[in-house]
C-alpha cells in the first residue's frame, strides 16, 4: 500500500466529497479532534500553528471523531459553531470519521500504516503529510501544537 493520501476522498462538513490530492504542494497536519476532550484545548494550538504557517503552506485539517470515550457526540453544524466560538478556528474541518475499528475510514486505514504503526490511540493524535502526500510522521496526543519537535517538523517539510 502506498504511502501517499493524494488518491483518498474525505467528506466536507457540508457533506461535499474532496480529494486530498487537493491539497498536492502544501504541507499537511491531520488531527482526529473531539469537542469534549482532555485535549480539547489543542484547538487552540493547532488554530495557531494555521494561522502562522499557512501562509507558508501549512493546513491543518481536523477530522472530528466519537470513538474514543464517545468525546464527540455532536452534529456537523454543533462540531463547527463549538470550534468557531470557542477557539476560532478557521482550519479545514471535515465530516466525522472513525479512527479505528470495523469502520475505520479510508485515511485513517493509510495513516496508521506508517511507522509507528498501529491503531490511533485517542483523540488529538496528529499525522504531518509532506507537499507530495506522504505520511513522514506521527505524533500522541500528548504532543501539544507547540511542541518544539512538532513545530521544526512542520518548519522542515515546508522548506523542503
Amino acid at each position: 500500500m502506498a504511502q501517499t493520501i493524494s488518491d483518498i476522498s474525505v467528506k466536507t462538513m457540508d457533506g461535499q466529497d474532496k480529494s486530498l490530492g487537493e491539497y498536492q504542494g502544501q504541507v499537511l497536519l491531520i488531527v482526529n479532534v473531539a469537542s469534549y476532550c482532555g485535549y480539547t484545548s489543542q484547538y487552540g494550538g493547532l488554530e495557531k500553528l494555521h494561522q502562522t504557517y499557512g501562509p507558508q503552506g501549512l493546513r491543518v485539517l481536523g477530522f472530528p471523531c466519537n470513538d474514543y470515550g464517545a468525546q464527540e457526540p455532536g452534529s456537523n453544524e454543533q462540531i463547527k459553531t463549538f470550534c468557531s466560538t470557542s477557539y476560532g478556528v478557521s482550519f479545514d474541518l471535515f465530516d466525522k470519521v472513525h479512527a479505528k475499528g470495523p469502520q475505520q475510514h479510508p485515511l485513517y486505514a493509510r495513516l496508521t500504516q506508517v511507522e509507528p504503526v498501529g491503531e490511533v490511540g485517542w483523540n488529538f493524535e496528529k499525522f504531518l503529510v509532506n507537499k507530495q502526500g506522504d505520511v513522514v510522521s506521527r505524533y500522541r496526543s500528548s504532543v501539544t501544537p507547540d511542541n518544539p519537535q512538532l513545530v521544526r517538523a512542520i518548519e522542515q517539510e515546508l522548506a523542503a
